[in-house]
């Protein structure tokens, strides 16, 4: 057998839950900690013996101790130190270790693309001044010191509290650019501290801290602190405490800050509180004590539990139960839990799969983001695969390679329910289309003034007929024009008949008839203005929306609405499909209508769909500014807004009149034409990869 590395270092640790004792591998190289049980540590004790073989190693713990050992358990003990680089390698694995030196560095794109997501880099050793500095830091973590803090936050949140509202609006007042400096400058002073208490309470429990420095996640710098020794101490409690160092400290830097903030007042200083105050409580809340991720939570958890290598440990569970469940495998527990114990860590498994997907998916999304758009595309598909569909892949190989121990019955079972899947997946389906509608009555007529004018009546709400007047208008200007050129044109005549008598007036007659004709054509406009000042229903309707405050003798603009008259027997829709359900529609495809909030649908037919986008909306009903739908937004001047993404109109008309007058929103079902999942999606990635990569 291969003995041991003799740099290994041996420390014994805390009993598991049974009592039974345990140890932990140091690793001094990588500074990394394995924890073992009495079964591997009796095995380390008989392994440096050549001569000694996986099963003599057995039988001897089975003879000197009440440990039931057989050949298989020492075999896989064996093969973990092996992984691990736990042994020293003869001549005949040199290849191997050759081949982990030659690996590509930090200078070739391989690294990058397996390291990117995740560096480390080391920059201090800080065990010195951590032990000069630790003196000055015990007075505040004395009982005195803790109650202060306590007291001190307790009073800065009652006191903003009373006062929200301005500490909200100062919040937002500072999202801008230099007020994202200061918040990053926050989050460096926050966050150097949180490392620092992690650092402080590992060194006054004598755990060296071996570096602090500066870890890239998907390039984005973070502080860091190796306290991987902190795996010596026997007491889980120690533990504990030094995992929740950084995130109290976090939490009493900002409670003080919070504190500051409601007593100071305003100015630059204020500004800093705010700063400090809101990083401080937003990450240490939302971010670290998270425990589906590797941050300061998921060490709380695990040391508060005593539960080492939790993550693993609950994968190992949930994936046997997994097998179980959906294989019908014959699989004992990876290690010996009662029930609630089985259950609990299922569920943990359970959420953090789904925690980590929706993370990870959120990762990638935001590395495309942050890169040209050909390069993001890229690093996208490598975070997806890395985090997400390797993972998935994994697993599904080991169902594969052991087929053969499904039941053929379960065997049968899956493989219709596969078939399924695949058939749901190829199916064509029809797929309603749901969008914003918008129904008015097709035939509409505003009445305005034609121009500034005086009101002489104005025909009451109600129904009219084709050619009732709806209103008269009077214009005093317009009449006393239309006297002085009549006047005019009358003088004109007299003349050009005097001037035809006359031999020397021959000469002006030309003249004089053109200014009479001009006169004449004057005369003839001013009565066509006149007549506009008449205003007729142009069909058959409902006059409604009547100024009431118009009376008559009133002066009214040219663009003051004085009422509409709506023709409700014909009705149309006006409904607003995003450009990626736009090819599911057609011209006479059935629709449902449903207007407002009610279940009752009046049925439709598309009769036009737009060929381009909506610039801006026609209905400002639908507009988000005023309550609608449809997020909107406005620049300059412009009162109505233009949609933030790609809508297209599709027109429908209605079967039969909605029981109103006025123009109601709801929303739109259209029957779509039938299509396929899975080539639904492969048009959408493609599309959606085309565009983005700028081909």
């Amino acid at each position: 057998m291969i003995p041991l590395r003799e740099d290994l270092r041996l420390h014994s640790a805390a009993s598991d839950h049974e009592g039974a004792p345990t140890w932990s591998i140091q690793d001094p190289v990588n500074n990394r900690f394995y924890q073992i049980g009495w079964v591997e540590f009796e095995c380390l004790l008989r392994w440096g013996d050549p001569e000694s073989t996986p099963a003599s190693i057995a039988e001897d713990i089975a003879a000197t101790t009440p440990l039931a050992v057989d050949e298989g358990q020492v075999e896989d003990f064996g093969k973990f130190l092996e992984a691990h680089n736990l042994l020293r390698h003869p001549f005949a694995n040199m290849n191997k270790l050759t081949a982990q030196a030659n690996a590509p560095g930090w200078n070739h794109w391989r690294w990058w693309l397996h390291h990117y997501l995740f560096i480390r880099i080391p920059l201090i050793h800080p065990e010195r001044w951590l032990r000069s500095a630790l003196p000055y830091v015990m007075p505040l973590v004395s009982p005195l010191g803790i109650t202060l803090l306590l007291v001190g936050s307790l009073l800065g949140i009652v006191l903003v509290a009373r006062q929200w509202d301005v500490f909200a609006n100062s919040v937002i007042d500072s999202i801008s650019p230099s007020g994202a400096l200061g918040f990053a400058l926050a989050l460096i002073i926050s966050k150097t501290l949180h490392e620092m208490g992690h650092a402080l309470v590992s060194t006054y429990y004598r755990v060296r801290v071996a570096h602090m420095g500066v870890a890239l996640v998907v390039l984005w710098p973070m502080l860091y602190t190796d306290t991987s020794e902190s795996w010596k101490l026997h007491s889980a409690r120690q533990r504990l405490r030094i995992s929740a160092a950084g995130i109290t400290v976090e939490m009493a830097l900002a409670g003080l800050a919070t504190l500051a903030w409601a007593l100071l007042g305003d100015g630059a200083l204020r500004q800093a509180m705010l700063y400090l105050a809101t990083t401080g409580w937003v990450l240490s809340l939302a971010l670290n004590v998270s425990p589906f991720m590797r941050f300061d939570g998921y060490y709380i958890l695990q040391d508060w539990l005593d539960f080492p290598n939790l993550h693993e440990r609950a994968g190992a569970v949930a994936r046997t139960w997994l097998r179980r469940t959906v294989l019908g495998w014959e699989l004992p527990d990876p290690e010996p839990l009662s029930t609630l114990q089985r259950r609990a860590l299922i569920a943990f498994a359970l959420m953090t799969w789904v925690y980590r997907l929706v993370v990870f998916l959120g990762i990638a999304v935001a590395v495309y983001l942050m890169f040209f758009k050909l390069l993001g595309i890229f690093l996208f598909l490598v975070e997806l695969v890395w985090f997400v569909i390797r993972p998935i892949t994994s697993e599904l190989s080991v169902w594969w390679e052991r087929r053969g121990e499904v039941m053929p019955q379960r065997r049968k079972l899956l493989g219709f329910i596969l078939m399924g899947l695949i058939g749901i997946t190829l199916i064509p389906w029809s797929f309603d289309v749901h969008a914003p509608a918008v129904a008015y009555a097709q035939r509409q007529q505003v009445v305005y003034s034609p121009f500034p004018a005086r009101l002489a009546s104005v025909h009451p709400a109600g129904k009219v007929k084709a050619g009732e007047v709806l209103a008269r208008f009077e214009s005093p200007d317009l009449v006393a024009r239309g006297v002085g050129v009549a006047a005019v044109a009358a003088s004109l005549e007299r003349r050009l008949a005097g001037l035809g008598a006359d031999e020397e007036g021959k000469g002006q007659q030309a003249a004089t008839s053109q200014r009479l004709q001009e006169q004449l054509a004057e005369a003839h406009s001013i009565q066509d203005e006149v007549g506009r000042l008449q205003i007729t229903a142009e069909f058959e309707g409902i006059w409604r929306d009547v100024d009431a405050t118009l009376l008559p003798g009133t002066w009214v603009g040219a663009k003051y609405p004085l009422g509409i008259v709506t023709d409700t027997r014909e009705w149309i829709a006006n409904v607003y499909v995003e450009q990626s359900q736009l090819m599911r529609i057609e011209v006479g495809s059935k629709a449902m209508f449903y207007p407002g909030n009610s279940l009752a649908a009046v049925a439709a037919t598309v009769t036009d769909i737009d060929t381009s986008r909506v610039v801006k909306l026609s209905h400002m009903l639908l507009e988000s500014q005023h309550g609608g739908p449809i997020p909107t937004q406005t620049s300059g001047d412009r009162q109505q807004g233009s949609p933030t993404t790609a809508l297209f109109r599709v027109r429908l008309t209605l079967d039969k009149p909605l029981e109103t007058e006025r123009e109601t929103i709801g929303h739109a079902t259209l029957t779509g034409t039938r299509i396929s999942l899975l080539w639904e999606g492969v048009k959408q990635g493609l599309a959606v990869l085309i565009r983005e990569s700028g081909f």
